[in-house]
């Protein structure tokens, strides 16, 4: 097995700011990092790393532990052996180790003649599974045209957390004054009383969904308990979930959970957190980084086991070096993917 590597910069279509990254201003680009396995008999597995400073992660890190793997010790055969060995090189790493994840996977696929959900025992019904567009914390004015820009989708997720979030919110109503809304405050309110402060100020607006993380994951959990048994809209776990561990604490605090396959470690520890979830009765989610189609389509091969989809991150960039997932009026689609196998994407 032959093991490549190389550094890439996403470029956004708008600049990008979430309240958890507001000290570091606005972003222009996110660097990401791509993967290939080639095996002796031509078949190519790709992935991709986007990792997060929220989770200590960055190109760097991934380099360098893309750098430690021994090649040899991969098998498209061999998923899990493989992954046992990536695992066991550095703790955390999640990022880096999901994208290897999905490149075993989609190699392990091609080879069966089967694209993943098949080969993972889901389905993937075309026509059926849509995702939200978000809309990243900006000016009003700025607001406005994103949500125009964003139209053809029929749910939007925006961002709060700022000082500006009550004339956000009424921008994007006077856009789309009835369109269904999800909220993520990533971690933007500091207290159990002003993260019900606001979520009563958000339940008067009849069209908003859920509420995704609204306090810090390192507050205490009493205080998310506290927040459960008394909000107007359904919390969702976002920074508090990561792993299939994280469940029976998540159960007692929220509604829900965002799954992301960076943050957990792939599509292996993404299809197990999901499941552990719904087990325990909670709401899914599968949600994304900023990332090109590779980390889009692989989170769209798991959407058997959610309720929600958040998958826009190839849609919020301009230069997506892979094609394959589609998400035109917000539907999640393979139709005119080239790629019958695997994860379904090729380069451009």
């Amino acid at each position: 097995m032959k093991l490549t590597f190389r550094r890439y910069d996403l470029r956004f279509k708008h600049k990008w700011m979430i309240a958890s990254s507001m000290a570091e201003g606005a972003k222009e680009i996110y660097p990401a990092a791509f993967v290939e396995l080639h095996d002796g008999d031509g078949v190519v597995g790709y992935g991709e790393s986007a990792p997060s400073t929220r989770y200590k992660e960055t190109v760097d890190t991934c380099v360098a532990f893309f750098e430690r793997i021994d090649a040899a010790r991969l098998s498209f055969d061999d998923v899990g052996g493989s992954m046992s060995y990536v695992e066991s090189l550095a703790p955390g790493n999640y990022s880096p180790k999901g994208a290897i994840n999905l490149a075993l996977l989609d190699g392990a696929a091609k080879k069966a003649r089967k694209p993943l959900h098949d080969f993972l025992g889901l389905r993937f019904n075309e026509g059926k599974h849509v995702t939200c567009f978000t809309i990243g914390i900006d000016t009003p004015q700025k607001i406005r045209q994103k949500v125009q820009e964003a139209e053809e989708f029929p749910i939007l997720k925006i961002k709060v957390g700022a000082p500006g979030d009550e004339a956000n919110l009424a921008a994007v109503r006077e856009v789309a004054p009835k369109k269904t809304l999800r909220v993520d405050a990533n971690e933007g309110w500091k207290t159990k009383e002003d993260a019900l402060r606001r979520l009563e100020w958000l339940a008067g607006d009849r069209h908003i969904e859920f509420v995704e993380q609204p306090m810090p994951a390192t507050n205490p959990p009493a205080d998310f308990i506290w927040l459960k048994e008394r909000s107007p809209l359904p919390i969702v776990a976002d920074e508090s979930y990561l792993h299939a561990s994280d469940v029976t604490l998540c159960a007692d605090c929220f509604h829900g959970v965002n799954v992301k396959l960076c943050k957990a470690g792939g599509v292996t520890r993404g299809f197990e957190a999901l499941s552990a979830a719904r087990k325990v009765g909670l709401k899914t989610m599968l949600g994304c980084m900023t990332e090109s189609s590779i980390l889009t389509a692989a989170g769209a091969h798991l959407a058997e086991l959610t309720d929600w989809l958040d998958l826009d991150g190839n849609a919020l960039i301009t230069n997506d070096p892979f094609a394959g997932i589609t998400s035109e009026r917000g539907v999640m689609s393979f139709a005119t993917a080239t790629e019958p196998f695997g994860l379904r994407v090729r380069p451009r």
